[in-house]
């Protein structure tokens, strides 16, 4: 690397650095945990996902996503039981990456992937609203007077206008680093009073020391933490890997999904240990590093070694920034996030993709990724499997006393009740023909099914003769007692 690329990197790991803090810590809260303990998960997760992970320019950290499905066990058992849980899931994704199961993230349709994005880009947006309101002693929460508000979208405005507007005259510089650095000399140089970084908690702190989770080691402790830890791993996973087809995407390369789940694992198995509590990617802090100019393994490890500097000797200047300032870079964050021409593209793409992809928009925001991402897989499987159920057809004829159906389609569960309707077996002849040369046999349902509409003919006093199958399914039709009569075939297709 040349010194420009390092300055390049090393600049867009501070921008997302910057853009981690108000993040991180407003989740610790969410979590009912010390925003140093979300500080710390953030400095570790950074580090060891840069260091070993499969996607480099991918920031990682303390997640909204997990913070709001551990706040119930931490109310419920303590902050140690969050340790005990985080090791766990950690463990959990390093079985899923020794099994290699990162390539399941395939099996993710484009409506799915749009869905997320979109959801991602909206809960990114609402989140920053909770900075423009207060909390009253009883407990409620309300919007500033509106001198402060008034305020805090100047200084929105000017970092917004800064972070899109900068790139048009020169790139040479982070953006989203400028904006920050605008809003904040606005304040100091004019002596605005306005909330800051620090308003929310004070982020000064040691390095993290080794700490084992004090739980009793007992069946007792694993019934409570593992239901826990399924949902964590299967969020942070989840979010990770369609985070990291994301920027496949966006820069044009392959990443490595398998040696991501691992570093994942290992971030969180750390975290537990150094009073972390957990965590996973984070989309919104990667498109600020890769806009920033970050590409390379370097600009996260930079930004973890900043979140550390932060918390032991930078917590003063941090604390100074106008948190108006990160609110507008996640803002235009959000806006590059979301995926507008999915908007454009609804009249034109099949109805079903459009419903998949706002049905997963609509559950990430309203319950969590996880729920999201099945239930669109889901449903996109099914309107997948209705689809080619219903372009199964047969071409029927009948010459000198023969009759044959020649299927065009894929047969499979879905469409054995259409197949089972081509049949006649009371008034077709003594021997009927079956040709599969056009069609494939794609699950065992379907086999069934030719067995019992052979054994249908059987019972008639008739013969179906089938033809064209694969190897395999000629192999297992054989071995059902003279059920089926197989045409001998001398080559197979592919099934």
């Amino acid at each position: 690397m040349n010194i420009r690329t390092i300055q390049s990197e090393v600049l867009a790991g501070l921008t997302a650095a910057l853009s981690l803090v108000p993040e991180v810590v407003g989740f610790a809260l969410v979590a009912h945990v010390n925003p140093l303990n979300g500080l710390y998960a953030a400095f570790i997760l950074c580090l060891i996902a840069a260091i070993l992970g499969g996607r480099p320019g991918m920031i990682s950290g303390a997640a909204g996503s997990m913070a709001v499905v551990s706040a119930a066990l931490v109310v419920q058992h303590g902050i140690d039981y969050l340790f005990a849980t985080i090791l766990l899931t950690g463990i959990l994704q390093l079985l899923f990456a020794a099994f290699r199961l990162g390539k399941l993230i395939r099996m993710v349709p484009h409506s799915v992937m749009l869905g997320f994005v979109n959801g991602l880009a909206i809960i990114i947006a609402t989140a920053q609203f909770q900075h423009l309101r207060q909390r009253m002693p009883d407990g409620t929460q309300h919007w500033l007077p509106s001198s402060s508000l008034l305020t805090m979208f100047a200084l929105i405005a000017v970092t917004v206008t800064v972070t899109v507007f900068l790139p048009r005259l020169t790139k040479a510089f982070p953006s989203a680093l400028a904006g920050i650095l605008a809003a904040t000399t606005c304040v100091v140089a004019f002596g605005i009073h306005t909330r800051t970084v620090g308003d929310l908690s004070s982020i000064r702190g040691a390095i993290p020391g080794f700490h084992l989770p004090a739980v009793p080691y007992t069946l007792e402790t694993l019934r409570i933490t593992l239901p826990y830890a399924l949902v964590l791993a299967t969020i942070g996973l989840v979010e990770t890997l369609l985070t990291l087809n994301l920027i496949d995407e966006l820069t044009d390369t392959a990443g490595e999904p398998n040696r991501e789940s691992m570093a994942q694992g290992i971030g969180n198995v750390a975290c537990a240990l150094f009073t972390g509590i957990g965590g996973c990617a984070m989309i919104g802090q990667s498109i600020i590093n890769l806009n920033a100019g970050g590409r390379r393994r370097l600009s996260g490890i930079a930004a973890g070694g900043f979140l550390l500097s932060f918390i032991l000797v930078g917590s003063r200047l941090i604390e100074r920034i106008p948190l108006a300032a990160l609110v507008g870079v996640m803002f235009v964050v959000a806006a590059e996030t979301f995926n507008w021409q999915s908007l454009r593209n609804v009249v034109r793409i099949p109805r079903h993709d459009t419903a998949v992809m706002l049905l997963v928009t609509l559950v990430t925001v309203l319950t969590n990724l996880a729920v999201a991402v099945v239930a669109g897989i889901v449903i996109a499987a099914l309107v997948f499997a209705w689809d080619h159920a219903q372009q199964l057809d047969a071409d029927i004829t009948e010459d000198n006393g023969l009759k044959t159906y020649r299927l065009h389609g894929s047969l499979f569960f879905a469409s054995i009740a259409q197949f089972t309707a081509f049949f006649s077996p009371k008034t077709d002849p003594a021997d009927t023909y079956l040709e599969f040369d056009h069609a494939r046999i794609m699950d065992s349902s379907a086999l069934e099914a030719i067995e019992a509409l052979a054994k249908r003919y059987r019972e008639a006093g008739k013969i179906l003769h089938v033809h064209g199958l694969s190897e395999n399914c000629d192999r297992l039709l054989r071995r059902k007692d003279g059920a089926v009569s197989i045409a001998p075939t001398p080559a197979y297709d592919e099934v």
